[in-house]
């Protein structure tokens, strides 16, 4: 038995999978609540993921009626990009700072220029900062609250939290540390004299937590977290990762020749690739992944923390949300959605806000603002689809998950406006199920079983025929054509380029 967390935005998940029977035998989650500002603030208390990871691990085994001290190994995905910044007691020193925090704009825009703006960043990092990584938020915090800066010991990131938590341990893995801005993705080590741009009065020797490879163990669980869970002894914590990273293990997205795409509260699209990518594009990062190779990545900000905002304010629950979608017609009758609610990182405008277009007295209507805000989201997904080039171009189907992917009428609108089939793993919480599947990985490396991470994804990660979805021939006309009006009101209102 193999246990999987998702530390995300909305909530922490837990999954029991048993890799014998290639079966998740129960499952639980519990939200977080989210600390907002009009300033772009977007923060998090610590103490609430273990909380939530507590609970949602009891309920979870209840489910699956086993015994918890079956369980062999555990493997955490987190929301990447958090600042978690701990004093040296191990004391969190300020609430963790989220990737979806744009409060940090301006510090990310002065840290690009000192690095040597964008080919500065390229050469030290292969990959250019965005507002929202790590390293602005350690910048930020130096600047409005000097005197926690001065007392942190280490910075970790969520899901390194979480493993400092369960083992007392303080590491991390290249997969997640490449979103910190810190961390060369290519060489795959810290840059200390990147991070010493930004902290010069903090030794990165001391603060940043020592690398692993991502099927090493972080260590085992710690006698009083064990007790807490019900645990035995000597359960393994594997190095875990990124969500984006440990759903491209759920996903099986391993090897080249696929691409994911999620539709989470943030919206990501990624490939495998076997060595690092030289973009062209600063938007694409170029990230490692979490189980060796690269994981070339973009992220849009704004997708089902957009489609919820508008579905709140009609108060609508979700099965109403996705029958007011559906009614409304293609296009929206001339509605068109900007949905930047979190300014937006792809393309890059941090400062950006959510708007709605070609609205008259005729369109105005329930249904026609959800099937816009559905559309944007999705235009917004595109727009990052075509910066990963051949990478996504030769992909012959795209693996959706995540929350909006449950909708058939969202996965149909991805097909025709990506022109490409679409299709969902069977098991959609595929960071958690990612944890699981490295959770077994490193158990079966540590203890000399050796069953390879490409069999453990091919025994457990199954597509869902029913959600196969294919591009329809006049749609993928007609958004092609709303697709460049889309591209046209971003380079009216943004000056990006069309």
């Amino acid at each position: 038995m193999y246990v999987g967390v998702d530390c995300g935005t909305q909530s922490t998940k837990v999954v029991v999978v048993d890799i014998e029977r290639a079966a998740i035998l129960g499952e639980a989650s519990r939200s977080h609540h989210l600390i907002e500002g009009d300033n772009g603030k977007r923060e998090q208390d610590v103490s609430e993921w273990i909380s939530a990871l507590t609970e949602a691990f009891h309920e979870a085994v209840s489910e699956a009626r086993i015994d918890a001290r079956d369980i062999r190994a555990i493997g955490v995905s987190g929301q990447q990009h958090g600042m978690v910044a701990l004093d040296a007691d191990g004391q969190p020193l300020h609430p963790a700072k989220l990737w979806c925090d744009t409060e940090t704009a301006l510090h990310n825009e002065t840290l690009i220029e000192r690095l040597g703006g964008r080919e500065g960043c390229l050469d030290k990092l292969g990959l250019v900062l965005q507002t929202g990584y790590t390293a602005s938020k350690v910048a930020w915090l130096r600047d409005t609250h000097p005197d926690a800066y001065q007392r942190i010991a280490t910075l970790l990131l969520p899901h390194d939290y979480l493993n400092f938590w369960l083992t007392g341990e303080r590491v991390a893995e290249c997969g997640d540390a490449s979103g910190t801005g810190y961390f060369d993705t290519r060489a795959r080590e810290w840059r200390h004299d990147v991070f010493q741009t930004m902290a010069p009065e903090l030794s990165p020797e001391a603060v940043l937590p020592r690398l692993i490879d991502s099927h090493a163990p972080v260590g085992t669980v710690r006698p009083e977290v064990a007790r807490l869970l019900g645990l035995g002894d000597d359960v393994l914590v594997s190095s875990g990762g990124g969500d984006n990273m440990m759903a491209a293990i759920g996903t099986g997205n391993i090897a080249p020749g696929m691409v994911t795409l999620s539709l989470g509260t943030s919206g990501t699209v990624y490939a495998h690739s076997a060595a690092p990518m030289e973009a062209e594009d600063a938007q694409v990062a170029n990230f490692c992944a979490s189980h060796g190779g690269w994981l070339p990545l973009i992220c849009t900000m704004n997708v089902t923390s957009a489609t919820t905002k508008v579905r709140e304010l009609f108060g609508f629950d979700l099965a109403t949300f996705g029958e007011r979608v559906a009614r409304a017609p293609l296009g929206a009758e001339g509605v068109m959605a900007l949905p930047f609610f979190n300014g937006e990182r792809v393309p890059t405008l941090p400062h950006a806000t959510a708007s709605f277009e070609g609205m008259t007295s005729l369109n105005t209507t329930a249904d026609n603002l959800c099937r816009a805000v559905v559309e944007g989201t999705t235009f917004g997904l595109r727009y990052g689809f075509e910066r990963l080039g051949e990478l996504a171009s030769q992909a012959s189907q795209v693996r959706l998950v995540g929350g909006g992917a449950k909708s058939a009428v969202w996965r149909q609108i991805v097909a025709d406006v990506l022109d490409v089939d679409v299709i969902c793993p069977r098991i959609t919480e595929a960071a958690a199920l990612g944890g699981a599947i490295q959770a077994a990985w490193c158990d079966t490396q540590t203890r000399g079983q050796g069953e390879s991470l490409a069999a453990l994804t091919e025994r457990l990660v199954e597509v869902d025929l029913d959600t196969l979805t294919r591009p329809r021939g006049e749609p993928v006309r007609r958004y092609q054509e709303l697709y460049q009006r889309y591209r046209q009101a971003l380079a009216e209102r943004y000056d990006v380029a069309p």
